[in-house]
């Protein structure tokens, strides 16, 4: 049982590296793009924000940005192609129990987007002074974060009948939440209505956990943020094991 699921993880992690300028190259240059252009262009106007660089400031929020959309986009566009293709069937009537391809889908994601999110801390310690405050409590709230995603992903690929409606998702909904959930920016800058519906926004809190455990501080408490997530990201894992067992919408 334990081979077959690493089995169908090989296949997620190769599918991944076969095609890496897509899968890997691409997430890193948009990464360093937003780094230079959001870092250099408006950092050198900033002086600081909340006691540290502007670029300091915004590569807690890039990191798990990184993190989250690959995971996520991993995820969803894989499963719904197993779908397409009509391999899943092939899948589903294989020894591999349906708790095994539910663990193999979830971490095929969530290793890319780690992968990428953690090449982009590594260059950027390289090039500026990056602080790691809270090394554990970052590892801790990066792996609830990219399960989340990661699972997350799996969710919309079980319900997505066509691409189409994973592009709907990721650019409608997650990256608008992202952007407008502080990683650019701080909530105590805003005032009125534009704080409220930051504060309102779920993503708001993960990337703000992040960047206490990096940066020592952040708006919010990460002792009330991090378990909210943590349950939050059970019951998706839980919700979607439902489905994989009942073999919800797996077949296109």
């Amino acid at each position: 049982m334990m081979v077959g699921w690493l089995g169908v993880l090989r296949r997620e992690l190769e599918r991944v590296w076969v095609i890496k300028r897509q899968t890997i190259g691409a997430p890193l240059l948009e990464t360093y793009l937003y780094i230079s252009v959001f870092g250099a262009a408006l950092g050198s106007k900033i002086n600081d924000l909340n006691g540290v660089s502007y670029v300091q400031f915004i590569i807690p929020g890039l990191a798990m940005m990184a993190l989250a959309i690959n995971a996520f986009s991993n995820n969803a566009s894989s499963l719904l192609q197993q779908k397409m293709m009509r391999a899943i069937d092939d899948q589903l009537t294989s020894p591999v129990s349906h708790r095994g391809l539910l663990v193999a889908f979830t971490m095929g994601g969530f290793v890319r987007g780690a992968v990428i999110s953690g090449l982009t801390l590594i260059t950027a310690g390289l090039l500026i002074d990056l602080p790691f405050a809270h090394p554990w409590l970052l590892l801790l709230s990066m792996t609830v974060i990219g399960l989340f995603f990661a699972s997350l992903g799996v969710l919309i690929g079980l319900r997505a009948k066509v691409f189409d409606n994973l592009s709907f998702y990721q650019t409608f909904v997650i990256q608008p939440l992202i952007f407008l959930g502080g990683v650019f920016y701080s909530a105590t800058l805003l005032h009125g209505v534009f704080r409220t519906l930051t504060e309102l926004n779920p993503i708001y809190y993960m990337i703000n956990t992040v960047r206490y455990s990096m940066l020592g501080h952040a708006d919010v408490n990460p002792a009330i943020a991090l378990p909210i997530i943590t349950a939050v990201t059970v019951a998706l894992i839980s919700l979607n094991y439902y489905l994989f067992k009942k073999g919800h919408n797996l077949r296109a």
